[in-house]
């Protein structure tokens, strides 16, 4: 559940993280770390603001939908309503009263808040993982050199990975152990 949402996603296993904190420490120098900080913060950023924003957006959406859903309501019920209906062979049958039922209510403005609360969470978070990669690509590229020496640790970086997994593949151990998930 806490992958689902861009804002709450955590870092993979601490195997894995101290294995990056390696390459980071030893295979970049001191700009290339700043770049890669900056590059993170914007993310974060990108992605707290979407989805604040996405939150805001559910909630305004949820608001409107109730009050349109009252002004029905309210329009529904000062309309004259017929209370029978007259067959072509003069049978008479009476029309059950609805209004009651198409009463907005508590439980109904909870889903509608809770709902679109959620899903303008989720969309909003996840187009400020989208805003945030991009704005974060853009930093990374701005120096060659730079880029090169990132795109190589991270190169080294994944290898690495690549080789833990498969020894402990070799090993008959689960991947999920490896990667401490």
């Amino acid at each position: 559940m806490s992958d689902a949402l861009a804002l709450l996603r955590k870092n993979v296993g601490s195997d894995i993280a101290a294995l990056a904190e390696e390459h980071f420490k030893h295979d970049l120098r001191d700009s290339d770390r700043d770049a890669l900080k900056s590059a993170a913060t914007k993310i974060s950023t990108h992605v707290t603001v979407g989805s604040l924003l996405g939150l805001g957006l559910g909630a305004f959406l949820a608001f409107r939908l109730r009050r349109t859903r009252m002004q029905m309501f309210q329009a529904l019920k000062a309309h004259e309503k017929p209370t029978s209906v007259r067959f072509a062979d003069g049978r008479e049958e009476a029309i059950p009263d609805m209004t009651p039922y198409m009463r907005p209510s508590t439980l109904g403005d909870v889903a509608a808040y809770t709902f679109f609360g959620f899903g303008g969470l989720f969309i909003g978070g996840e187009t400020g993982v989208l805003t945030g990669s991009a704005s974060a690509g853009k930093t990374i590229s701005r120096d060659t050199e730079s880029r090169e020496r990132i795109e190589t640790a991270f190169r080294r970086f994944r290898a690495d990975v690549l080789r833990k997994e498969a020894d402990a593949l070799d090993t008959r151990r689960g991947v999920k152990e490896v990667l401490g998930l």
